[in-house]
């Protein structure tokens, strides 16, 4: 059993220490693509952590390409902050844990890209696994992404 599920997430501090390693992941954004695929969580110096996700983009007109992406998370005193992977980092978004019914943790976030506004959610589940769901609605971009990791054995 992994740690995630043995005893949940636990604090809210705990949260990025226990994403260290590799999850599989489905996405689905609404109406346009579909993606499986591998997201690892490295530690890096400063108690940082870096993200990497590759995988299968599937698009509506059943075109698959390649896809990946990368951030850096830190902690942070009742989260995390994620940033862009540029140098400097530059902040996305920083997310502020708190419980839920059910013995969930989770925590809301917004960033406002140009004109494009995100509204992200993170919800850390009781069995370990755990969603992301970003709204972005804008002059450029509307779309609902929904994600699900299960860490992988």
């Amino acid at each position: 059993m992994n740690e995630a599920t043995s005893d949940g997430w636990g604090a809210a501090t705990d949260v990025t220490k226990k994403l260290t390693g590799s999850w599989s992941f489905n996405r689905v954004i609404e109406g346009q693509a579909t993606m499986q695929g591998i997201a690892t969580f490295t530690p890096l110096d400063g108690g940082l952590l870096a993200y990497r996700e590759q995988g299968h983009l599937k698009l509506a007109n059943g075109a698959i390409v390649q896809a990946e992406r990368e951030y850096v998370f830190s902690n942070s005193g009742g989260g995390f902050e994620v940033f862009f992977k540029e140098d400097p980092p530059r902040l996305f978004h920083e997310i502020s844990l708190s419980p839920s019914s059910g013995g969930e943790l989770s925590g809301r976030a917004r960033h406002l890209c140009r004109h494009d506004d995100y509204q992200s959610a993170y919800t850390f589940r009781p069995d370990g696994t755990f969603v992301v769901r970003h709204v972005v609605s804008g002059p450029r971009k509307d779309y609902t992404m929904n994600t699900i990791y299960t860490r992988l054995r």
